[in-house]
């Protein structure tokens, strides 16, 4: 099948997956190309300041800023992990959805993408330009990792100081909960075939050198090597799929309370 002009096949899998095309109707929005360009800085001297007073416009401070009023959370860095694997999900469920349901994917290059960092979750994506690519694994891998979850984890880390394991373990994570729930849809409407093909797609996926060891499956789930730290949200308790079985610094009588 080819890409419909407006990718509408994904509206039905559900907010994560839809990806609006076109020019927003509203006002101009930066591009992922342009919220990947954070300025330089040393991360071992940058002070990391309260996203709440941050007054930075930056588009990543901006959408750190949102989600940390939104969820709540008591340092710069736990907004920036949970605005990280969002993003990273957003960005996987298009990916899968257009690979599984079109055979194709979209060229996703970052600077034909358009965010709103200031908008509601899930975050709002604009592709201003429909071009088909292959959707073979390498392709999307190429398109999804090499093409914005490598640049926008340099820009946290730079911003954040944001661990490289951490990093990766969202972006492990954010696929492995896309393909799940992407299979689910698939299986609901009761096209079998399509979800084989996304977990499928997941599994090489997981496989790549950029992924590999970030987790592991789980009898058709799946669970990471590291932390996102939501658990130091207040009220935010552990992931489903996180490395720790308790709180860390709660007792196994107070977690299980």
């Amino acid at each position: 099948m080819n890409l419909a002009p407006d990718l509408a096949a994904l509206n039905d899998l559900g907010g994560f997956f839809v990806l609006r095309t076109g020019a927003p109707p509203h006002r101009p929005l930066p591009s992922l190309a342009q919220a990947y360009a954070a300025p330089v800085t040393d991360p071992t001297t940058a002070p990391v300041t309260d996203p709440a007073t941050d007054p930075d416009g930056h588009p990543l401070a901006v959408r750190v800023r949102r989600v940390a009023d939104g969820i709540g959370a008591p340092e710069s860095r736990v907004a920036a992990s949970v605005a990280h694997q969002a993003l990273a999900a957003r960005l996987w469920s298009a990916a899968l959805g257009c690979a599984v349901l079109y055979g194709r994917l979209p060229d996703l290059d970052a600077r034909l993408i358009l965010w709103d960092p200031a908008g509601s979750a899930p975050d709002d994506l604009w592709l201003t330009e429909v071009r088909a690519r292959p959707a073979d694994p390498d392709t999307v891998a190429d398109a999804v990792l090499h093409g914005h979850l490598e640049p926008l984890a340099a820009a946290l880390r730079a911003r954040y100081r944001l661990a490289p394991g951490l990093l990766r373990g969202n972006a492990a994570s954010a696929l492995a909960a896309a393909a799940r729930l992407l299979e689910s849809r698939a299986r609901d409407s009761g096209r079998t075939a399509a979800g084989h093909h996304a977990r499928e797609l997941a599994a090489r996926l997981l496989a790549h050198p950029l992924l590999h060891g970030a987790g592991t499956g789980t009898g058709g789930g799946f669970r990471r090597r590291s932390c996102c730290l939501y658990y130091r949200v207040p009220g935010g308790g552990l992931c489903g799929d996180c490395c720790f079985t308790r709180v860390p610094g709660s007792s196994p009588r107070a977690a299980s309370e």
